[in-house]
């Protein structure tokens, strides 16, 4: 291997081909020396010093190496875990700038900066080199693709999908590539989502992760990946023929088929865990500016629940995510993030601060305008609950929505009140600092939890695959298996669980906000009950494409349209039945059944369970978009209802759009004053003129 050094530049961290070679740059604050390791096909290391450093930039130009070289690093420093510092050269390190990896690390005593037999544990030195153990990072090119072309969907218009690509693809008979980011682009998937009417699709973490050592031992793998280490480099598991580059034709095809495409990132941990954990990269890097330290320095705070919280408050680690997020937009073509466990990105040592840096820095990058940003705005540490919390532009995930749409079809006393607030916005926690309704991210399940279809087939969770005696997974899914535990071959219940579900999905893509469905719910899939498939690399968390529920998959077809097709559902000003320059009438009404206005009490009647919402184009709606037209929607959770129809104009009429009870309901004119609506049903009319 030959090769010369010069001093290269500070200028871009990680490894960048130049006219002469590589130019490397690493962040530590602390190291003393920071070697980049170079690796030959035979397996053979050259460990080269940096040879200059700028504040806490080590760097340096190599000059005669080329694109797919394999380097690590190796970094020097004080290993005293009693202030923070746990350097140990003899472990090879993933550069955090890695666009590739060979792989991930392996799993043995290596990979541990410490004695793991040691008495004193954490507090002892291994001096045991890891490289066997460890993934190679690979010298990449940059990548010379054309513009990226965007769909733009504005956000009152998305209709969120979210799905992982092996879960997706693996089971799919139609896709050739199964597993990967070209077998997800393939013709087969698009033409799902196409005709779904779904506007984005929200793929599970696709980062380079590591699955948990006791999971490993069992046999398992983390199949949600949200163990991230490699905040550039895509997990070598969903690379297909297309390689890295495979990644953004995905991103290329989807934006063709006018769909986004949203990643989600986990910004706030790493799979190192606490003092007890591995040395891979970070900690190994420069412990003390990557993590959030306790008072006794050798502990982590731990706000994400895996033993270890990154310290985005440090300005070079704030940094490296900014630069991996431009990255996945600038080159990627991404065109929006799901932060998990958001609150980790605002905590100060204040605490959580709307106002960090993260937020600050984020909003005003040229780079992110435009760019869809959602939260999951809760992490576990005090004052971790953020719930409408973040500023504009960030929409957050909705737990308050999920939880009081599930508790309404299944019965629960009391619970119109709460569905009043999740159909229009959940105003209480989003109309403030000038957000839209569209801020709330409505779902009634994601990745973490029951799939629809068992949410009405059992009553309790089934996780003994996960090998962890049952204990995971949220402890109240507010699910109902309507009389029968799993499945089942009653006739009567099977309606039952299709009939609530179709009840569900209306609710969900009738209510204003920015509807998520999870892949795979309007298929009827199933996890056999496990609400925590986070360790179900198999059929499990799979979708099952060979036996498709194609009643529901063609009626939750039909309510996307209903959505696309009456902007009154999904508006960003928030409705507060205030009258309407355009017409003088208010912009909201809730009605009981015998056509009269809610009054107090009806709002806390434990035994009410049918709300019915007239909304209309709301108070301040500009004059372009106003219009006098107007939809009704009736929720009945309890028995067949007979419901008087708001009283119309003369040459107005209202039309039977939907019937979740009949979901092949053909749409009628209304000429009567009271219609049926069925038990555990939606219906949606729609306020016409005469000749329509």
């Amino acid at each position: 291997m030959s090769f010369s050094i010069g001093p290269g530049s500070s200028a871009r961290l990680g490894a960048t081909l130049t006219e002469n070679g590589v130019n490397f740059a690493v962040f530590s604050d602390h190291a003393t020396q920071i070697f980049v390791c170079l690796f030959d096909a035979d397996g053979r290391e050259t460990k080269i010093a940096l040879p200059e450093r700028e504040g806490g930039i080590f760097h340096g130009e190599i000059r005669g190496l080329k694109a797919g070289q394999l380097y690590g690093l190796r970094a020097r420093g004080p290993y005293r875990p009693d202030e923070g510092h746990r350097f140990n050269v003899n472990k090879l390190l993933i550069d955090p700038y890695a666009r590739q990896l060979t792989g991930r690390p392996k799993w043995d005593d290596r990979i541990f900066g410490y004695d793991r037999e040691a008495a004193a544990l954490d507090l002892s030195f291994d001096p045991r080199d890891s490289a066997s153990s460890m993934p190679r990072c690979i010298v990449m090119e940059d990548f010379d693709f054309p513009p990226v072309k965007r769909p733009g969907t504005p956000i009152s218009d998305t209709v969120i999908y979210e799905g992982h690509v092996r879960g997706l693809t693996q089971l799919h008979p139609d896709i050739q590539q199964k597993g990967t980011f070209d077998g997800l682009a393939e013709p087969a998937m698009l033409e799902h989502l196409t005709n779904l009417g779904v506007t984005a699709i929200e793929l599970l973490p696709v980062h380079a992760f590591l699955s948990e050592h006791f999971l490993v031992k069992q046999g398992l793998t983390n199949y949600w990946g949200y163990q991230s280490f490699g905040f550039f480099a895509p997990d070598p598991k969903y690379l297909g023929s297309g390689g890295v580059a495979g990644f953004r034709a995905m991103v290329d095809r989807f934006h063709e088929a006018g769909i986004e495409v949203f990643l989600d990132v986990v910004y706030n941990h790493t799979p190192e865990g606490d003092e007890m954990g591995p040395t891979i990269s970070f900690r190994g890097l420069d412990n003390a500016s990557y993590y959030l330290l306790a008072d006794d320095r050798r502990q982590y705070l731990n706000y994400a629940g895996t033993g270890n919280t990154v310290n985005v408050d440090h300005p070079m680690v704030l940094r490296m995510v900014m630069d991996s997020l431009r990255y996945w937009v600038n080159v990627m073509g991404v065109d929006g993030f799901r932060f998990d466990l958001a609150s980790v990105l605002g905590r100060t040592p204040e605490g959580f601060d709307r106002g960090s840096g993260f937020f600050d820095v984020i909003r005003q990058d040229p780079s992110m305008a435009g760019i869809k940003l959602i939260a999951e705005p809760w992490d576990i540490g005090p004052g971790g609950y953020q719930l409408g919390a973040y500023p504009p532009p960030f929409l957050e995930w909705n737990d308050k929505y999920r939880d009081g749409v599930r508790r309404f079809w299944r019965g629960d006393p009391g619970r119109v009140a709460d569905l009043g607030e999740r159909l229009t916005g959940s105003s209480k926690q989003f109309d403030h600092s000038r957000r839209n309704a569209t801020a709330s991210v409505n779902f009634l399940t994601a990745h973490d939890g029951m799939p629809l279809e068992d949410l009405v087939s059992y009553s309790t969770k089934h996780n003994e695959a996960n090998g962890e005696g049952g204990k995971d997974g949220h402890s109240e899914d507010y699910s109902a298996n309507l009389g029968v535990e799993g499945p089942t071959e009653d006739v009567s219940i099977l309606a039952a669980r299709a009939r609530r579900k179709r009840a569900m999905m209306a609710t969900l893509l009738m209510s204003q906000g920015t509807p998520m469905l999870l892949a795979g719910d309007e298929l009827g899939n199933t996890q056999g009950g496990n609400n925590n498939a986070y360790a179900q690399d198999n059929e499990t968390a799979w979708i099952d494409w060979l036996k498709p529920d194609q009643g529901f998959l063609d009626f939750t077809r039909r309510l996307i349209a209903f959505r696309r097709a009456h902007p009154v559902l999904r508006q960003k000003l928030f409705l507060h039945s205030r009258e309407r320059m355009i017409d003088g009438v208010e912009d909201l009404f809730w009605w009981r059944e015998d056509g009269a206005p809610m009054e107090t009490k009806d709002w806390h009647d434990p035994a009410r369970r049918v709300l019915a919402v007239e909304k209309r184009t709301a108070a301040g709606t500009p004059a372009y978009a106003a219009s006098e037209y107007a939809v009704l929607t009736i929720f009945n959770a309890g028995p067949e209802v007979s419901f008087q129809l708001p009283s119309v104009a003369d040459g107005q009429h209202w039309r039977h759009d939907v019937d979740s009870a009949n979901p092949d309901h053909d749409r009628r004119v209304v000429t009567v004053e009271t219609i049926e609506i069925a038990e555990q049903s939606v219906s949606a009319l729609v306020l016409v003129s005469a000749e329509v």
